[in-house]
């Protein structure tokens, strides 16, 4: 068993993407073989604290945490990937990494900043541009667009809040009664809700401050939010050996062993595949755990029909924080709203016990 674990720890992983599943496969896989982290930021982000961050900045100090805090057993690589041959990965930077074994995390492309403080101040400057304005408009009314309206009704009932989204309800990825009651929650904030409207922010006019509707309204707010969704983390990989592996939608063709199909040695995790599931975090945790199992076998030469398969979640369940204290929660025995889902994620958004799984001081924000 030594000999294996020798043999495992001479191998080299390397994972492209520093979001929820890569960072916490690169945690969990550290001191398990010779893993390099390639991502264009220094650091790893709790994604889902992001709105709270943009009101009440104090929880990115937590909520943002340097590769390094976690991931002290391996090679950091601050680039983006170019390519991947059968071998080794380009970065943008002009590196080459050979790697036995590759996962492929990229998520979705986000433009962010790359060091910690860059995005601390960026959290600072949204701060500021929301308390100085009296009127705001919120682009886009999916999970983003809506959990950063409840934050801002919330710290800041006075402010007329405008919502305009392209659907014919909110929340349209899970039922129609989690919409409803969202809807229903917000109006009672005094959150305005405009469906199936677009706008144009090309016809922003900066003296009046107003914006036009797809349905001629016109809305004034001192400042926007645009909280639309962003695209997939794939599109370098249309130029690479993987280009065949990914489906119409830009998302990577996994197995059940979550295993690229077609691939020996590459894997991918978290939102970047094709498993047929809501995206979510709590699930990309999952991911890297199947993914590091079957790594594991794979290195000590184990019989490739004992790897572990992922299971997709069948449920359409998720909770979306409304504020400090609500949320609307859509469950597998129904559809609540309020102070009882809010207590499970609203508070604390979870960070506490996410950063207690990358091992660090839940409560305790790092330098």
């Amino acid at each position: 068993m030594q000999t294996q674990d020798k043999e495992a720890a001479s191998r080299r992983l390397v994972i492209i993407g520093g979001g929820v599943a890569g960072s916490f496969l690169a945690k969990s896989f550290q001191f398990q073989a010779d893993v390099t982290l390639i991502d264009p930021k220094e650091y790893f982000e709790i994604p889902w604290a992001s709105m709270r961050a943009m009101v009440d900045p104090s929880i990115a100090k937590r909520s943002v945490i340097n590769h390094r805090d976690y991931f002290t057993n391996g090679r950091l690589v601050i680039s983006s990937a170019v390519n991947v041959t059968e071998t080794e990965v380009m970065t943008a930077d002009g590196q080459l990494i050979p790697y036995d074994f590759l996962v492929i995390a990229t998520g979705h492309s986000e433009s962010v900043p790359e060091s910690k403080t860059q995005r601390l101040n960026q959290y600072e400057a949204e701060s500021q541009k929301i308390n100085s304005a009296s009127s705001i408009l919120i682009v886009g009314g999916g999970p983003t667009g809506v959990e950063l309206a409840g934050e801002i009704a919330f710290d800041f009932p006075d402010k007329k809040i405008t919502m305009v989204h392209s659907g014919s309800r909110l929340l349209d990825f899970i039922g129609q009664k989690a919409s409803d009651k969202t809807l229903h929650w917000l109006k009672s904030k005094k959150v305005e809700v405009k469906l199936e409207q677009r706008v144009n922010l090309d016809s922003v006019s900066d003296e009046t401050k107003t914006y036009q509707t797809s349905g001629g309204e016109i809305i004034s707010a001192d400042c926007h939010f645009l909280c639309t969704g962003t695209p997939l983390g794939s599109a370098w990989l249309k130029g690479t050996m993987l280009k065949n592996n990914l489906d119409t939608h830009g998302r990577l063709m996994v197995e059940k062993n979550l295993r690229v199909k077609g691939q020996k040695n590459i894997f991918a995790i978290g939102d970047i595949t094709d498993i047929p599931e809501i995206k979510e975090g709590f699930l990309a945790q999952r991911h890297a755990l199947v993914a590091a199992k079957n790594l594991k076998l794979l290195m000590t030469g184990g019989n490739e029909s004992k790897m572990a398969t992922y299971k997709p979640s069948t449920a359409v369940a998720a909770i979306i924080s409304l504020g400090r204290r609500d949320a609307v929660a859509q469950l597998p025995f129904g559809t609540i709203i309020g102070r009882l889902p809010g207590w499970i994620k609203s508070g604390d958004l979870v960070v506490g016990r996410t950063r207690k799984q990358m091992g660090l001081q839940p409560h305790v924000a790092d330098d």
